[in-house]
């Protein structure tokens, strides 16, 4: 790469830790703002539900603009809407804090302004894969690609981690509070707007010979699969997969469960920790964020520590991954102090951090080379509609009871554990490489 480039890759870079970073931290906040302003805890999973139901469905959409407008202008407009909804919700939000308007009408207008994130946010990765693909050597490519993923997967780990801090204070006669976060992340987005604005060359116009991927949807818990990654490297064409193809059918079914356990115990936690500790919302954002950042360590110390030295296959992974999230899962409904609650979560994470590279290995290994882009794409969409009903369903069941979220995702992934056992099976040759057995 040369080096004008490599200022634009740290550009990229920093471009999608942004956009996880900002969408995570609000996350990890809204519990409490919605607690403060006396809204139901259903109403905050639904506006983060919402959300990521138009991310999975504009995604796509936007990856095959980008081929067509250029990289740039769907970086800026990914970017633009970031910074839009991102101020739209602080505005909002901060009325309802200062009691301009009523609580409810805050978040019915805090979520018209997450249908501009869902709408527009989606933009942005794409294009930015596709600019970082096209200017790297086919050799480059899937490093300078796996980089770039985890610039997704470490922002949604930064921004609970750095979120407490943004709770500001009173701006003249307005208090900002709970608020803040959005206000300080839209902020820094117009900043990277600017810079990409300035940095990069218009390239409308200009034919390129890769594509960028539709990325799932940066939410807590929701470290990149990488299977972005292997679209994004994939040409155009090759062999078309359903979602129903024996090949990979078992492995879709264990993708989503798994992912829908993991998104209804994150969504939940923040809810969790402030009705365990019985703390004031404003007071619960330190311990919240303690042990989001417990769960995103055990997850990465799988993926980057654990996987790479146990060199497990992938149905190995799946099935380890199920038993420690099985146990983490319901051993979290039980907790009654944070440290039981931090340690039961980061099992519970442990587990995911596992079953998740399980996951995505197990689905590119059960079909040919010619058809892995389209296994990627699937394997990105479930991961993404794993995050439109799972937090709303975790939340639900948290309404009605407590422990109930945990310990359903805790029963969900001992029955999976076993339909994992009977149904999947890794798939090599004698040097191996994948083979595309049309009988799994």
């Amino acid at each position: 790469m040369t080096r004008n480039f490599d200022r634009s890759f740290a550009l990229m870079f920093l471009v999608m830790l942004t956009i996880a970073a900002g969408n995570t931290a609000l996350q990890s906040v809204l519990p409490a703002l919605g607690r403060s302003l006396g809204v139901a805890d259903s109403a905050v999973a639904a506006a983060f539900s919402v959300s990521a139901l138009l991310w999975v469905l504009a995604a796509p959409f936007w990856a095959n603009r980008s081929d067509r407008h250029g990289r740039r202008v769907m970086i800026l407009l990914g970017m633009g809407g970031f910074c839009v909804s991102l101020t739209l919700c602080g505005v909002f939000l901060a009325a309802g804090i200062n009691g301009w308007i009523g609580g409810t009408s805050a978040f019915l207008l805090f979520i018209l302004g997450r249908l501009i994130y869902g709408s527009f946010g989606a933009a942005a990765p794409p294009a930015v894969q596709a600019l970082v693909a096209g200017n790297t050597t086919r050799e480059e490519r899937t490093r300078a690609l796996t980089l770039l993923a985890s610039a997704f997967g470490l922002g949604t780990i930064l921004g609970p981690a750095i979120a407490p801090y943004l709770i500001l204070g009173h701006v003249g006669d307005v208090e900002v509070g709970l608020s803040g976060p959005a206000f300080v992340f839209a902020i820094f987005g117009v900043a990277v707007f600017v810079t990409v604005k300035r940095v990069l060359k218009d390239d409308r116009g200009i034919a390129a010979g890769v594509h960028g991927a539709a990325s799932a949807y940066p939410s807590i818990g929701g470290q990149s699969s990488g299977a972005s990654v292997k679209a994004a490297t994939e040409p155009k064409g090759g062999e078309k997969v359903g979602y129903r193809d024996p090949r990979i059918r078992a492995w879709m079914i264990a993708g989503l469960v798994m992912g829908h356990a993991q998104a209804m115990t994150g969504q939940a936690i923040g809810f969790l920790v402030i009705d365990r500790m019985n703390l004031p919302p404003a007071q619960a954002l330190e311990p919240t964020g303690i042990v989001l950042m417990m769960g995103a360590g055990a997850a990465l110390l799988a993926q980057w520590g654990l996987i790479p030295t146990l060199n497990l296959k992938p149905r190995a992974l799946v099935l380890v991954g199920l038993v420690l999230a099985a146990a983490g899962t319901a051993l979290t409904g039980m907790a009654t102090s944070l440290y039981g609650i931090a340690t039961a979560y980061a099992l519970a994470s442990l587990g995911f951090g596992f079953t998740r590279p399980g996951f995505t290995a197990g689905s590119s290994l059960a079909v040919g080379p010619h058809a892995q882009g389209a296994v990627a794409g699937k394997v990105t969409s479930i991961n993404g509609a794993s995050f439109v009903l799972g937090p709303s369903i975790g939340v639900g069941l948290y309404e009605l009871h407590h422990p109930l979220p945990y310990l359903v995702a805790g029963a969900a992934c001992v029955a999976l554990f076993v339909y994992c056992w009977l149904s999947l099976r890794d798939v090599f040759d004698t040097e191996g490489e994948a083979l595309g057995d049309p009988e799994m």
